[in-house]
């Protein structure tokens, strides 16, 4: 087998733990504060010990980056809560119906974040994916709070994965993903005051054997080791073929939610057209993408 074929295959592995993710959460008993307080938690000391092995130094130079890289902890911590809230309050279907729209919510941001035009294409698809929404919440408005949520949740991914894109150009990826949950877990930690005096009656910090099993996993298998191996394969992977697998995650998610919880993760037909909207505007976008950089790129080289 070549190198290449070997790369693929352990890309869709690891697409497949990360649409395991949603799963997990319905499977953990604890509520989602609590899950991400420990996922985090216990991704913090792996990626610890992982830098220590590496040998890889550990420090931010300048004070206001690593202040940022902290807050960026923060949203994901929110993200990860309204992922997994999300999954509760429905189903794992919808709360990865929901999630498809990260890539397009980032087509979006990062043009303004970085004072570029938005293209045509991405409005177009934009549009494709929220009118798949709109079949969603037409028809299944029984879980309208579960995709509203999961919306929000792909929302935040966006933001935080354009505010990462600019610090991995100066910082180590998995310096910078160590401060960032360090950060997600003092946030949760600095709320819980204010979850348990108005949300919840007390805090679940006593997770039962099965659910540190599966916490372990969540944090161990589906953060770090799946970050890690991510971060290799773009060394020899360019970042369109590896976008254009990651996009399938949805997909793989949704599969296993059927295979696993069976006749509670079945949809209406008006469910999967409207996520069919959405994964094929997700798909198309890094086709057009590639294919607009390259006219802009024989543009300029004309000129």
């Amino acid at each position: 087998m070549t190198q290449e074929r070997k790369d693929y295959l352990t890309l869709h592995f690891l697409v497949l733990i990360w649409g395991f993710t949603a799963i997990l959460g319905l499977l953990i008993e604890i509520p989602s504060v609590e899950i991400v307080f420990y996922r985090t938690l216990v991704a913090s000391f792996g990626l610890f010990i992982l830098l220590r092995i590496l040998k890889r130094p550990m420090t931010i130079h300048i004070p206001k980056h690593l202040w940022y890289i902290l807050g960026t902890g923060s949203l994901i911590a929110a993200h990860w809560i309204l992922f997994f809230l999300s999954a509760r309050i429905s189903n794992a279907s919808v709360c990865l119906a929901g999630m498809a729209t990260c890539s397009l919510w980032t087509s979006l941001i990062e043009p303004l974040s970085q004072k570029r035009k938005i293209v045509g294409f991405e409005v177009l698809l934009s549009i494709i994916a929220f009118i798949g929404i709109g079949v969603i919440f037409n028809v299944e408005y029984d879980h309208f709070l579960g995709i509203l949520t999961a919306v929000l949740s792909a929302f935040l991914s966006a933001v935080f994965t354009v505010i990462n894109g600019r610090f991995t150009k100066t910082y180590d990826p998995y310096v910078i993903t160590f401060y960032e949950m360090v950060g997600a877990c003092v946030t949760i930690a600095l709320f819980f005051p204010i979850y348990s005096g108005f949300f919840v009656d007390k805090l679940v910090l006593n997770p039962s054997p099965m659910d540190w099993l599966y916490l372990s996993i969540l944090a161990l298998v589906c953060t770090v080791y799946a970050y890690s191996v991510s971060v290799q394969l773009m060394k020899r992977m360019s970042a369109f073929s590896i976008n254009l697998v990651v996009n399938l995650e949805p997909v793989y998610g949704i599969i296993l939610a059927l295979i696993i919880f069976g006749e509670s993760e079945e949809m209406s037909p008006g469910f999967y057209l409207g996520t069919l909207l959405i994964l094929t505007s997700v798909l198309i976008y890094p086709i057009l993408n590639r294919r607009y950089k390259k006219k802009v790129l024989s543009t300029d080289l004309i000129r």
